[in-house]
């Protein structure tokens, strides 16, 4: 099996607090992570380069022969047959920056060590080859239509879906859903004219929801009874999702379980959505969105007019929250109370706009998270631990209480 290490771009500061706990690979966008697109399209099997903090959860494996990939490149079949076609020591730039080099192992270390290879021939790849780069934020959920199509011709190409209910409404061509082994699903609505409806193993979609696609929802997943799910978004595995979701990412094991409105967002694993809360995902006056990010330390232009809630891992809100127009929230973030919350809230923040906000007590954020991801049967390492305490003491100045 072909060796792929994927290795963070510099992009990768601008996508915190998503790659805040993970390697820009394991970044979900359409039915997979960019991860599992790789592995799909070259059949083969990835590590990562990535910060020294995630490099115990996330180890490098060297082989004899490497294939050492920008991890945030989304990969087409284009590039990947351009990929493949490289040599022993040749390289794939896209404007100056590597997009894929062939290594031996020798090469490889000379590469970590002094992050250059001499002998190294590099090529501009054609300019007929398209490259999207992901690079900031906002780009997740622009992406994510294009994303669900390919990744739908990818993984059910040749394979049979299991039978849809008859006692469900499906609206258009059937090939466009496909749902996997172990699918409950009865009295539902399935509207696949604008796009294709994704539904991993042993989900249940409970009757009377409504589907319109692309929708993607992942294994193992509940959608409760009366769910309206919008096109262009992407569900993962082991989520427990209710309400209104239009156009939004949720990476796995997250709830949005209640009644409430997601538009524009993307949440990261474990998160959790208390009953009634909502986001804006466009302004009153319909201007530019504006987002907070983590490398500039300021709120950068998007360019977008359509941005919601940008939230880290097992961050939470309580009930009837509300989160304006382009909101980030750090990772282990506790929201809540009346009004509108601030439109970025650090790491490790526990509280709200009206009473303030105190810091998340780190043993207390472990207790927690142990305590939640044991409900699906996944264990709190040590790793997970060490990760977040690095964040916790890197995102301490944004805390500004605590000075």
């Amino acid at each position: 099996m072909l060796n792929i290490i994927l290795f963070d771009s510099d992009a990768r500061s601008h996508l915190q607090p998503l790659t805040s706990t993970r390697p820009m690979g394991e970044l979900r966008l359409g039915i997979l992570t960019l991860r599992e697109k790789w592995e799909h399209r070259l059949r083969g099997s990835v590590s990562y380069i990535t910060q020294e903090y995630l490099q115990e959860k996330y180890p490098i494996r060297i082989e004899a022969e490497n294939l050492v990939i920008n991890g945030g490149i989304i990969p087409t079949e284009e590039i990947c047959r351009r990929i493949d076609a490289l040599g022993m020591g040749e390289a794939l730039l896209y404007e100056g920056e590597l997009v894929a080099a062939r290594l031996n192992e020798a090469q490889f270390e000379t590469l970590i060590d002094d992050e250059e290879v001499r002998e190294l021939q590099g090529k501009e790849l054609e300019s007929t080859i398209s490259v999207t780069r992901i690079e900031h934020l906002w780009q997740l959920t622009r992406l994510n239509a294009t994303a669900i199509l390919d990744d739908y011709q990818l993984i059910t190409s040749g394979r049979k879906s299991q039978p849809v209910s008859p006692t469900n409404r499906l609206i258009g061509p059937t090939q466009n859903v496909f749902l996997e082994e172990g699918v409950q699903m009865e009295c539902c609505i399935l509207n696949a004219h604008a796009g294709p409806i994704y539904v991993g193993k042993n989900a249940e979609i409970m009757e009377g929801s409504m589907l319109r696609g692309p929708v993607v929802i992942g294994a193992e997943t509940i959608v409760k009874m009366g769910a309206k799910i919008y096109g262009h978004t992407s569900i993962g595995a082991g989520c427990r999702i209710g309400g209104e979701i239009v156009r939004s990412i949720l990476f796995a094991n997250s709830n949005k379980a209640h009644d409430g409105y997601l538009g524009d967002s993307v949440l990261g694993e474990w998160c959790n959505l208390g009953a009634a809360t909502n986001n804006s995902n466009l302004k009153n006056n319909y201007s530019e969105v504006k987002l907070w990010d983590y490398d500039t330390q300021r709120f950068e232009k998007t360019g977008e007019q359509f941005v919601g809630l940008i939230m880290g891992d097992h961050a939470k809100s309580g009930i009837n929250t509300m989160f304006n127009t382009g909101t980030v929230v750090g990772i282990f973030s506790n929201v809540y109370g009346a009004g509108y919350q601030r439109n970025f809230i650090p790491d490790f923040s526990w509280g709200g706009t009206d009473k303030g906000y105190r810091s998340y007590k780190f043993t207390e954020a472990c207790e927690t998270a142990a305590l939640v991801m044991s409900r699906r049967n996944i264990p709190f390492t040590d790793f997970d631990k060490a990760i977040l305490y690095h964040v916790y003491d890197q995102t301490a100045p944004f805390r500004s209480w605590e000075k």
